[in-house]
């Protein structure tokens, strides 16, 4: 235990003493939470405050110094004011180099403890009036940038060493023991602040670290579900590619060998790219394979035509909802289908869960370069109880957006409302292709 003590005393008091720690200024949010009355720049200034803090104290410390070893003559007012310039810098090295601010600072407080040899009386007054509380500030200033464990050890090098020119002197020996107990006191205040101070820190950094990994989570299960829902798209529109391609052949009397050839390897490929699906599929259905026990496997994926299903669903659960279609409605493809239906149903269900009491609007446009959505809903009437999810479907939706190459905002409104607004861009030959699967599917 001994060894271990001295050995954090050397890596804490005497490794790298005079490395540069800058203390960095206030956070600017912090200062704007603190004076948000107060103009910008006048609120950029105040987050160097506890810098002009400390130098105002310093130039304080050498002002009483000076004026109090001014009138002791010429030859003693330089060593004096020499001796005072010593005494005001530790305070400012604590904010670039706050443990050799300590050490200088120590040597100010022996040479001056032991300043009753050279100016008698003088050398006393200046160490109970000066010089001992400039120490103890610099000590407490170091704690509050440092580590609670200096305190200790600070204490115990500050009174080890001036014990030592106290006794060979002979003054202060009876003044050490009080002097010692009231650092000890101040030092533990300082200690207990900056051992707060660093566990508010910690907790801080946890909860942060704690929402970022719940919002990458969220982030991976939206995904995991787009995986599944674009599994049923492919997978049907590769059935349909199998199944015209194994009837093409029936269609035309005398195939030529070669062509039949083809549209076999056609379908051998098409049924190896839906086992190789329905294989990366049960990957990611084997990490929840409960998430959709309750829905129908078998069930088709929704579709803007069964968007009237879902505002009476809502309409049951006490939401006052009204659906507003511009522009002429078509066919889009089914992924663009199901993801339009998916941001809908999470805006409505949001608008459920956070703004209760709220009405809202249901807008999709149907232009020429795709499909415009905007869901808005109004202030709510009553407080919503607390959801822990809060936030976490707008990166959902956001996740199916981007993977479309489209562009959406999700953002509070000026009433105190909530708006999604989002555009997804639909190729011109998109919808051809679509109307020549479903031709053939019809004839298949």
């Amino acid at each position: 235990m001994v060894r271990g003590a001295l050995h954090r005393l050397r890596q804490d008091l005497f490794v790298d003493a005079f490395a540069f720690r800058p203390m960095p200024p206030l956070d600017d949010a912090k200062v704007s939470r603190w004076v948000p009355w107060m103009p910008e720049r006048v609120r950029h200034l105040l987050c160097w405050l506890p810098h002009a803090v400390v130098g105002f104290f310093s130039l304080c410390v050498f002002l009483a110094c000076f004026t109090s070893g001014y009138s002791l003559g010429p030859l003693r007012g330089v060593l004096i004011t020499g001796l005072c310039v010593l005494v005001a810098v530790p305070p400012v090295l604590t904010l670039f180099r706050p443990v050799g601010a300590f050490w200088l600072s120590l040597m100010v407080f022996v040479v001056t403890l032991g300043g009753n040899l050279l100016f008698g009386s003088y050398g006393g007054s200046l160490f109970n009036g000066i010089a001992y509380p400039t120490h103890l500030a610099v000590m407490t200033l170091v704690v509050l940038r440092t580590r609670p464990r200096l305190a200790v050890e600070m204490w115990l090098v500050t009174f080890g060493v001036a014990a030592v020119p106290s006794v060979l002197v002979g003054y202060g020996t009876s003044d050490l023991p009080p002097v010692a107990f009231f650092s000890g006191l101040m030092l533990v205040a300082a200690a207990a602040v900056r051992a707060w101070r660093q566990e508010r820190q910690q907790v801080v950094e946890t909860q942060t670290a704690t929402a970022e990994e719940r919002s990458r989570r969220t982030l991976l299960e939206e995904r995991a579900t787009i995986a599944r829902e674009l599994h049923d798209v492919v997978a049907h529109h590769m059935s349909v590619i199998a199944i015209q391609a194994e009837a093409a052949p029936y269609r035309v009397k005398d195939t030529p060998p070669e062509l039949a050839t083809s549209f076999a390897t056609i379908r051998e490929n098409a049924v190896a790219a839906l086992t190789e699906l329905r294989r990366i599929l049960g990957v990611v259905r084997s990490e929840d394979p409960d998430a959709f026990a309750e829905a129908d496997p078998e069930a088709p994926q929704p579709t803007l035509a069964s968007l009237d299903a879902l505002l009476t669903s809502v309409r049951g659960a006490g939401l006052t909802v009204e659906a507003v279609i511009t522009g002429s409605p078509r066919p889009l493809p089914q992924g663009v289908e199901l993801s339009a239906y998916r941001i809908v149903q999470e805006a409505l269900s949001n608008t459920l869960r956070h703004a209760p009491g709220a009405e809202a609007r249901v807008e999709i446009s149907y232009v020429l370069g795709g499909i415009g959505l905007r869901i808005v809903n109004g202030a709510p009437s009553r407080l919503a109880k607390p959801s822990p999810g809060a936030g976490h479907g707008v990166l959902g939706m956001r996740e199916r957006v981007q993977m479309l190459g489209g562009e959406m905002t999700a953002d509070h409104t000026e009433e105190g409302g909530f708006e999604v607004a989002a555009f997804i861009p639909v190729a011109h030959a998109a919808q051809p292709a679509a109307g020549k699967n479903a031709a053939g599917e019809g004839k298949a």
